[in-house]
Parts: C-alpha cells; sequence; structure tokens
C-alpha cells in the first residue's frame, strides 16, 4: 500500500455502517467475532475507554441483523449464514446525568419505550426489568428468532455517580435487576455482550447473572478491541511514511489482557491526523478523582512502575471498596507486564503500558501537589536542560525550590510526606513527566537501587534516605557500598552516583551529592 491507497481516519466514529461505506480505514475484528457466536452465549468485556468497545457492538448489531453488504471482504462474510435476522435490543448508557437520583430509571424506560415504538410493539409495564423481560419475549415471537442483547456502558450509572455514594448504590442495585432479567428469559435469547470499563465484582452486580463468560482477562480475545502492530504495519501502511515507528511503539503500544498487546485507536487515529506525538487518549478524560483518590491512599509512583495483583484484587471494584490496582488496571492507567504462578494463585505484574501514560499520569501528580500547573511546567523543561548538560548544582536548587513550592498543608495532611518513599515518587514523577528512560527498584546482587535513569547516553544512579538531622553521606555511601554501578558498566557510557538525603524536619533536601561511578 502507498500513499495514494490512504482512506479517512475513523476518528470518534462508532458507527460500523458509516465506516465501511464512506471509504474509512477498518480494521477486521469479525473473525473473533466469528469465534464467540461458535464457543458461546453470553459474553462480558471490560476495556478502558475509547478503545473502541462501541464500534464492536455496533459491528455485532449489523452482523445479527443480517446487513450483509457492510461484511463483504472481511473474514466472516463467507462463514455466516445470511439467511438469518435476530432482533437486536441494544441498550447504551453513553450519555446523561446518572448522578441525578432516579434517573437511570427513567433513560432505561425511555430506551425501552424507543425500542419497542420502532418495532411497532405497545408496552405492557410501567417497571423497568419487567418492559425489558416482555421486550425481549414478544420480539422472539414477533420476528420468529431468538433475540441478540447488546450492552454498551454498562456499568457508566455507578461511575459517573461514584461521588454521590448512595446514588451509585442506588444505581447498582437497579441495574443488577435489570441485567438479571436477560438470564430469566435465556431461552429467548440468542447472544448476549456486555461491555464496560470496570468490572464489578459479580456478588454486587452480576449475581443474578451468573452465566457471563468473562473474556477480560482471555488471550484468545486480547485485541478484540485495540490496534495490533501487524494492523499498524498492514492496515495503516499508507500514513507510517514520515513517523518514527520506533517511536509510535514506545509511546502507545504495552496494552496487554495477557495477549498481545495493542495500541489505543484514538492515539493512533489523532497521531495520524496530527502527525505529532501527544497525550491524545490521556487528554480527553483523566478523572480527577483517580488522582485524588492515589494521593490521599499515599499511593507513590514509584509502587506504580511495579506494583503486583492478584486476579482477586484486580476484579475488586465496587462502590466504597475499590481497590487500587483494579482502579487503575480497569480504567487503562496500568496493564499487565508479566504473569506470576503462585502456589495454586496467579498474579500480576502491574505497570505503566507506554511513554504517554507514565509522562502525563506523572504530570498530572506533580500539577496536583503543588497546585501551580505553570510553574511546574517550567520546573520541567528546566529539568531537562540542566540534565543535558550535567548541572548537579542546578539541579539541587531546582529540587530544592519544587519541595519548597508543595504547600505545607499537604504535609500536614498527608502522613506519607514523612517517608522515604515519598520523596522517591516526587523524583520520579518529575523524570517521568519529562519522558526520561527509567528504572526504578532496580535488583542487584546486593540490593535495590532506588531509581536509574538513562538519558543522553549517560547513566544516573538515584539513591533516597530521610535523615533526621542535617547530615550528608549516607545515601552516597549505600550507593558505593552496593557496587550498583556494576551491571551498568557494560553499556560504556558514563555513570553518574548521586545520593539524596531529605530532612523531616524542613522536608526538603539537606544532601545532594554526586560522583563519578
Amino acid at each position: 500500500m502507498g500513499i495514494s491507497d490512504r482512506r479517512k481516519l475513523p476518528i470518534g466514529i462508532q458507527t460500523f455502517r458509516e465506516i465501511r461505506e464512506e471509504n474509512y480505514y477498518y480494521v477486521d475484528k469479525t473473525a473473533l467475532i466469528q469465534r464467540l457466536i461458535d464457543e458461546g452465549k453470553h459474553y462480558f468485556l471490560s476495556r478502558p475507554r475509547r478503545f473502541g468497545k462501541s464500534l464492536f457492538l455496533d459491528t455485532l448489531k449489523e452482523l445479527f441483523e443480517g446487513n450483509e453488504p457492510l461484511f463483504e471482504g472481511l473474514y466472516i462474510h463467507d462463514h455466516y449464514d445470511w439467511s438469518v435476522r435476530h432482533p437486536v435490543l441494544r441498550l447504551d448508557f453513553g450519555i446523561g446525568n446518572f448522578k441525578e437520583p432516579g434517573y437511570v430509571q427513567a433513560n432505561v424506560m425511555t430506551q425501552l419505550h424507543t425500542i419497542a415504538e420502532e418495532a411497532g410493539i405497545a408496552p405492557h409495564y410501567d417497571t423497568a426489568p419487567e418492559c425489558f423481560g416482555d421486550l425481549i419475549r414478544v420480539l422472539h415471537r414477533q420476528v420468529g428468532q431468538r433475540v441478540v442483547v447488546l450492552v454498551d456502558e454498562y456499568d457508566k450509572p455507578i461511575l459517573d455517580a461514584l461521588e454521590v455514594p448512595e446514588v451509585a448504590r442506588a444505581n447498582r442495585d437497579f441495574l443488577h435487576g435489570l441485567y438479571s432479567t436477560i438470564k430469566s428469559n435465556d431461552a429467548h435469547v440468542k447472544f448476549t455482550f456486555l461491555t464496560g470499563v470496570s468490572k464489578f465484582s459479580k456478588v454486587s452486580l452480576f449475581s443474578g447473572l451468573n452465566n457471563l463468560n468473562d473474556i477480560t482477562l482471555d488471550a484468545r480475545y486480547s485485541a478484540i478491541c485495540g490496534y495490533t502492530d501487524a494492523d499498524l504495519d498492514a492496515i495503516f501502511a499508507p500514513e507510517l511514511p514520515g513517523l518514527d515507528r520506533d517511536e509510535i511503539r514506545r509511546w502507545y503500544n504495552g496494552y496487554s489482557w495477557l495477549g498481545e498487546e495493542v495500541y489505543n485507536p484514538f492515539d493512533i487515529l489523532l497521531l495520524f491526523d496530527k502527525r505529532l506525538f501527544g497525550a491524545y487518549w490521556f487528554e480527553t478524560g483523566t478523572p480527577t478523582f483517580l488522582i485524588e483518590t492515589l494521593i490521599s491512599r499515599g499511593v507513590g509512583t514509584l509502587a506504580l512502575d511495579n506494583m503486583l495483583g492478584s486476579d482477586e484484587l484486580l476484579s475488586a471494584f465496587d462502590v466504597g471498596h475499590i481497590a487500587t490496582e483494579a482502579l487503575l488496571f480497569q480504567t487503562g492507567y496500568l496493564t499487565i507486564i508479566q504473569t506470576e504462578p503462585r502456589g495454586s494463585r496467579t498474579y500480576y505484574r502491574l505497570s505503566y503500558p507506554n511513554q504517554e501514560v507514565r509522562q502525563s499520569l506523572n504530570e498530572n501528580l506533580l500539577n496536583h501537589l503543588t497546585g501551580r500547573p505553570t510553574q511546574q511546567a517550567e520546573h520541567s523543561a528546566r529539568l531537562y536542560d540542566l540534565l543535558l548538560v550535567n548541572d548537579f548544582a542546578g539541579l539541587k536548587s531546582l529540587f530544592k525550590a519544587f519541595f519548597a513550592s508543595i504547600p505545607y498543608q499537604w504535609h500536614t495532611n498527608n502522613e506519607i510526606a514523612n517517608y522515604e518513599g515519598y520523596y522517591a515518587s516526587v523524583f520520579y514523577s518529575y523524570f517521568a513527566s519529562v519522558g526520561f528512560d527509567i528504572v526504578v527498584e532496580d535488583s542487584g546482587s546486593d540490593g535495590r537501587l532506588d531509581m536509574a535513569v538513562r538519558f543522553n547516553d549517560t547513566v544516573y544512579l538515584f539513591e533516597f534516605k530521610v535523615v533526621e538531622l542535617a547530615s550528608e553521606g549516607s545515601a552516597m555511601g549505600q550507593l558505593q557500598a552496593k557496587g550498583y554501578a556494576d551491571k551498568y558498566r557494560d553499556l560504556g557510557e558514563p555513570i553518574f552516583m548521586i545520593g539524596v538525603e531529605f530532612s523531616r524536619e524542613t522536608r526538603n533536601l539537606i544532601g545532594f551529592e554526586t560522583a563519578l561511578a
């Protein structure tokens, strides 16, 4: 494919028909759809926002309604019985003010009445679960084929109301009853697919729909949403000239659900449109509550780069009980980088998926700490310039100024400010927000190094200490005694050791020693 083969970029388009009829790029996911149909009936999928879940559901809708011309040239076209057409009942919670008490009930009734009206059916019930079940049964009788039930953003009425817990719980309980209707009408249902960002515990939301097959962490379906490396090289080949392929991979690839890694489609499409690297996905809606939750729980950014979670933890998501690991994983800010079986249990090692998330999340955390984004941007630019010329005296002054800018009341309201991990995390966030290549808690034969940074063909090794009195030396002493530099010597690059010490009393730097290893 060449430049002449370029098509339109489907930025923000979630309608399968429009993409196929208007000559947009389309990544064929229909082989996976065929597998779903062949091997099961009721499915659930959790993926972060803007990963193409709505487009996938719309593709299912067009398929089951038998709109064959839209699928010409795709895998499933020659593997599907187009003579059978199923009625499709699709609920979409993409819009609405779900913080308002009782709104979700009215929203569902409006959607059900609209579907009934389009099918020429007169609703017989005024309550949502009963109306939902009746509609499934009547559609089955009317068409003569079982019904396909699709639910998009099933969890949004709960997520939107998390700041109003009593409304969130009421919305959860209502949806529990609504979704239970699907199981009680199983004889009338051909296929079910529910999607959302979060995976609420089965006890709280899905106990009435316990026949769902959760394919969120099924390696066979890891690329069911998102683009793979092969997709970029084949489908989007006309867009690649002029862009650094390795940088595309570093910036945007890396999301993993135990199978092939994928890119967020929104990032890739905006990159191809603007021809510039940017935090396109991150900037479309990073929730304030995420940043505030990390700060309030004392979760340092060092921990985010190497977090361990079990399958149970990654699913521990409910109103008033959201595990940090689940929050970060399900919303897409951390991803699985390694599976670690231990006895009869499986654990997952989590980290940032790519440069976009690492850099942007840390920048947002720093902005939250200081409350001064403009000043923070100036500090980050200065950090880059100083490290470029190895001006360590300037670096010490810069970090002293930054820690001094953190409001006193933040320290008094946060116990973590007394611990080493807090200061190390702030350092890490500073370097990560600029985009440096960082390794945290790098293991050696004699311990763990706090932080290693590679930049401009140079290695920088950091060790952090919090001390009671104004005295220097212990951080640098540990760096030298532990021999952390040894594993980096094969790189053939200059290695600087930097021992950084903080005072609990002044809450600022009191020591900043450097030495060439």
